[in-house]
């Protein structure tokens, strides 16, 4: 059997080039772009291949062109500052001669503080739950053929929605979106790892937050959904290979934009991670 954790951590191995220059491979998802979490999640490994002793607390991206799944990525690293307690890096990926994303990350020197945080949700835990694959492997026959490799196959990641919305059948909602998220596997210790994964899988599917109020999803005849921008804050360490809650919601929808917020939980409760992003949520005529 594949092992498609180790193939996507693996993806997230760069190969170094020169100084601060690195290389990712694409992968091939079957949208014929590169998804934008492998970017985030590359840019990520490559920020943290320049520094030491400091983790990652804050990134802040934007996606400047679709990535081409048949070529490989160059990612390259501005060592912007060096300070007593913080650094900060700023990544351009640059593909086919033209610059695809760039991001700013933020590192801090470990450090005690004043703790608060805002309580978990109220919600039903990943027990009993049915996958995002299984969901999808319910509608098969609907799906057009060039879909199933992308929607039926076995994932790295598993995502178990609650009140999930059928692609082909929407009904408005509100814009607040849950799921319990997972890697499939165990992974290695290495908290920077799963920061980097766990950057991938934020962008899986947060779009959809800013439709649900509007009864479309992607699957509907002339929408066109794109991220636009990404931000990250890692307040807490975490597992990936253990359940993560990703509440997220939708405050506004305007100008063909859609605006997502996350908050992302452990089991116990323990808020970890908080998300941004603006994305393009475009209806052309049908």
């Amino acid at each position: 059997m594949r092992d498609y954790l180790k193939e996507l951590l693996d993806l997230l191995r760069l190969e170094p080039l020169e100084a601060d220059r690195f290389r990712g491979q694409s992968q091939d998802l079957g949208w014929g772009r590169v998804f934008g979490g492998q970017v985030i999640g590359q840019a990520m490994v490559a920020a943290t291949n320049t520094i030491e002793g400091r983790p990652v607390h804050s990134m802040h991206a934007y996606f400047l062109r679709p990535g081409d799944v048949e070529h490989p990525i160059d990612y390259v690293v501005e060592r912007v500052r060096d300070g007593g307690s913080f650094s900060v890096r700023r990544v351009v990926a640059h593909q086919l001669g033209k610059p695809i994303f760039e991001m700013s990350a933020s590192f801090q020197a470990p450090e005690e503080g004043f703790e608060h945080q805002f309580p978990m949700p109220d919600i039903a835990g990943p027990e009993g739950l049915t996958s995002e694959l299984d969901l999808a492997r319910a509608i098969r026959q609907s799906l057009p053929e060039r879909m199933h490799e992308l929607y039926l196959c076995d994932r790295p990641i598993e995502v178990r929605p609650i009140d999930p919305v059928n692609p082909y059948k929407p009904e408005a909602k509100p814009p607040y979106k849950y799921s319990w998220i997972r890697a499939v596997g165990e992974m290695p210790d290495d908290p920077t790892l799963h920061k980097c994964l766990l950057a991938y899988a934020s962008d899986w599917g947060f779009v959809h937050t800013s439709t649900r109020p509007h009864g479309v999803t992607f699957m509907t005849q002339g929408m066109q959904t794109a991220s636009l921008d990404h931000a990250m804050w890692f307040h807490r360490d975490f597992r990936m290979d253990q359940w993560l809650l990703y509440a997220q919601d939708s405050p506004s929808a305007s100008h063909g934009r859609g605006f997502n917020r996350g908050n992302i939980y452990t089991a116990d409760g323990t808020l970890v991670v908080s998300v941004c992003q603006e994305a393009l949520i475009r209806k052309r005529g049908a």
